[in-house]
């Protein structure tokens, strides 16, 4: 069903961007990648992902932040690969602080890149699933695209913004053969959340089991995180033939968080 399909994966380069993109291809999609890191790494990753799954895998480092950017990414993609049939919004970045001491360039940086550019993305990705009457879109959300906690105002706020466009654009498309959801993640296990616990630990005089259970783990009734392949998963899901009907929905992955 997938195979031949193109997917767009926005924050792909690491973590749960490169989970998902590896997740389509392993279905025999094409993919374009897209994020920050070093150069070398990215074209290794990029080379490797293309050899394993026997796809065309290609790269562009828009800046998600700038709109010139994004739509050269979704003009490339559309130019190398003829079109976007499946697209997921993951590029996002958070920032912990009281509101009163916020920093402004902080809260606009993350509405711009976790909330804007996906806007920004389905609007220009849109025009061609209509075209083709068939399209996919994913958004990356979090469990603080349904619930908040403190200090994370502009997350949350860009989350919570992403739940509402995603079922807005969900009503707009629904007779078009497109569907639009969400995914929304509690703690995912990645190289970056693992990597941040020996410091937490040392920084709080708690051990890193402590860590995980209660402070990392505190509102997840599971106490286990989800997994970067449970996202790819449950992405591949939404994009398939068993998801056709499903589209405006907010696709819990939070051990029970959201929940309560």
């Amino acid at each position: 069903m997938l195979k031949g399909k193109t997917a767009l994966v926005t924050g792909s380069t690491s973590g749960i961007g490169q989970g998902v993109a590896r997740a389509f291809a392993a279905q025999g999609c094409n993919i374009m990648l897209n994020g920050f890191g070093d150069a070398d790494e990215i074209e290794a990753a990029r080379a490797a992902m293309e050899k394993e799954f026997s796809v065309k895998v290609a790269y562009h480092g828009a800046d998600l932040t700038d709109v010139a950017q994004i739509e050269d990414l979704l003009q490339t993609a559309a130019d190398t690969f003829g079109t976007v049939d499946i697209l997921v919004n993951n590029a996002g970045i958070q920032h912990v602080a009281p509101i009163e001491d916020f920093p402004v360039e902080k809260y606009d940086k993350i509405i711009a890149l976790n909330m804007n550019a996906s806007w920004h993305t389905m609007r220009l990705a849109v025009p061609g699933m209509k075209k083709a009457g068939w399209g996919r879109i994913i958004n990356i959300a979090s469990a603080h695209a349904l619930i908040a906690s403190p200090f994370k105002s502009a997350y949350v706020t860009a989350k919570h913004g992403v739940a509402g466009m995603t079922k807005t654009v969900a009503l707009e498309v629904a007779q078009h053969g497109i569907t639009v959801n969400a995914i929304c993640p509690g703690y995912v296990w990645t190289p970056l959340v693992e990597a941040q616990i020996p410091d937490t630990a040392r920084s709080r005089g708690i051990s890193e089991e402590a860590v995980i259970n209660d402070v990392l783990l505190l509102n997840q009734p599971t106490k286990a995180f989800t997994t970067i392949e449970q996202v790819g998963g449950m992405a591949v899901f939404l994009a398939g033939p068993a998801a056709d009907n499903i589209t405006g929905s907010l696709q819990s992955m939070d051990g029970g968080w959201s929940a309560q």
